[in-house]
């Protein structure tokens, strides 16, 4: 059977489906998403590679302020995921028209609070390497990278708004597609800007900009005028006016993802404060271990991707038991899978490394923490993909809770305790440690917490 006929199995009640067809319908919302996730991986290490070739200083400043881009993007991406999460109950209860609603709410929304964080990232901006107490010699370019990212903003809001929409609908391989391309613009706009054009960190800045523009306009393009669910044409009448009830959803649903992502990443920011001190071959290392590491970490995301449409699709068809299903089999998967590549990246940690600098010191070094993150794959991808699970359901509020205690409470304490005596090491070993704690707790969360409320 194909995916349009699994998934309208999927919304009507009446069918029951067979364990292989779950599998398969898994597999298939998946693996386009796994490509997407994976190529975003080589785009991050090819771009480290460009920028690590340039200097251990220009990578250095990237690496400062990117936990604070994530940040950023966190809270851009949860307000997204408000209004995408209810699209995928909409088709679930096969009312597309009022999915369409939602979609052009979330335009109007999102356009106006990116920008209000687009000023608010050029404001701090100038100030934001002196709060992470880094050293004089990366400060500058690591203000210009930041102040083009917060330009992103809105490219990034609707960009997230068009993707999980369309995933939401059943239609993985526009956006996975979409996502592959924006790789191959990413890197072929960053080799005209940083090396034909030597522009250095703010050539790697502008190529990155340019990619996401590209993509956004196409992105829209395809969910407005071509979906077979939500393109626009469907409706004689086509308001962006926002509706309480749908931003009361907005709120419930990506009020805890945004301010839980916006807290993370400032732990994550809290982190980078500890490693700065440590000096620009720990901040390097840090930075490629992270590009390096999401060639595990990113399958996992592919793999939660399709478990948030299908979690939304049977929760809004009222399926309890075939929703419970569909989370399992997703996590299982995941879990799978991240071990599988936790394996490669212990073997090949140097191999991998050296791709993205020649500093033999960095390799060195990040080849010791990747070593020790390999162990935490597992549960990584049992916090990744039930997180994903819930946020299917609507459910965000207690595992946002859950990753912000985990997080903050067990690997910034950890990485306070250990830092001083073991430097990046210890900061690694507190981030497997809790990974690990908070995979096994989600995991629980799952097996008691998930049902649909009347």
């Amino acid at each position: 059977m194909t995916k349009d006929q699994l998934l309208e199995m999927v919304r009507d009640s009446t069918q029951v489906m067979t364990l292989r067809q779950k599998l398969a319908l898994v597999a298939m919302l998946s693996m386009p998403a796994m490509i997407a996730q994976l190529s975003s991986v080589v785009m991050q290490i090819i771009d480290a590679s460009m920028l690590g070739h340039l200097g251990t200083h220009e990578a250095a400043a990237v690496g400062l302020v990117s936990t604070t881009c994530w940040l950023f993007g966190g809270v851009i991406s949860g307000l997204a995921t408000g209004f995408y999460v209810q699209v995928a109950h909409k088709i679930g209860a096969n009312d597309a028209k009022r999915a369409r609603s939602i979609v052009r709410q979330g335009i109007s929304c999102g356009l106006a609070f990116s920008a209000c964080i687009t000023l608010v990232g050029l404001l701090i901006a100038p100030h934001l390497p002196v709060w992470l107490g880094a050293e004089e010699a990366i400060r500058g370019n690591a203000t210009l990278y930041f102040s083009i990212v917060a330009l992103a903003m809105p490219l990034l809001m609707m960009n997230s708004l068009a993707a999980g929409s369309l995933r939401c609908s059943g239609n993985v391989k526009t956006p996975s597609a979409l996502g592959v391309m924006m790789c191959v613009l990413d890197v072929l706009f960053n080799f005209l800007f940083i090396f034909v054009l030597d522009m250095g960190v703010l050539g790697a800045a502008l190529g990155t900009w340019a990619a996401y523009f590209i993509t956004m306009v196409l992105m829209m393009y395809f969910l407005v005028a071509h979906d077979r669910n939500l393109r626009f044409s469907l409706d004689k009448v086509q308001k962006f006016k926002p509706h309480w009830d749908t931003l009361s959803n907005v709120l419930k649903i990506g009020t805890p993802i945004s301010l839980e992502r916006g807290v993370m990443s400032g732990a994550q920011v809290a982190i980078s404060g500890i490693i700065a001190p440590m000096g620009s071959v720990a901040i390097a290392a840090n930075t490629f271990g992270v590009n390096v590491e999401s060639l595990c970490y990113m399958p996992g995301y592919g793999v939660a991707e399709a478990a948030t449409t299908l979690v939304g699709q049977s929760m809004g068809a009222k399926r309890q038991e075939l929703m419970r299903s569909f989370a399992w089999i997703s996590v299982m998967l995941g879990m799978a899978i991240m071990a599988l590549m936790g394996v490669v990246m212990w073997v090949f940690a140097p191999e991998m490394m050296a791709i993205v600098t020649s500093d033999a010191d960095v390799i060195r070094l990040g080849t010791e923490v990747l070593r020790i993150e390999a162990w935490a794959e597992p549960g990584f991808a049992a916090a990744i993909v039930t997180y994903s699970v819930f946020v299917g359901a609507g459910r965000t509020m207690g595992s946002s809770v859950l990753n912000l205690a985990s997080i903050w409470g067990v690997r910034l304490t950890l990485a306070l305790l250990l830092a001083p005596t073991m430097g990046l090491h210890g900061v690694w070993i507190a981030m497997a440690i809790e990974l690990t704690f908070r995979g096994i707790a989600f995991l629980l969360r799952l097996k008691f917490r998930l049902k649909i409320r009347e």
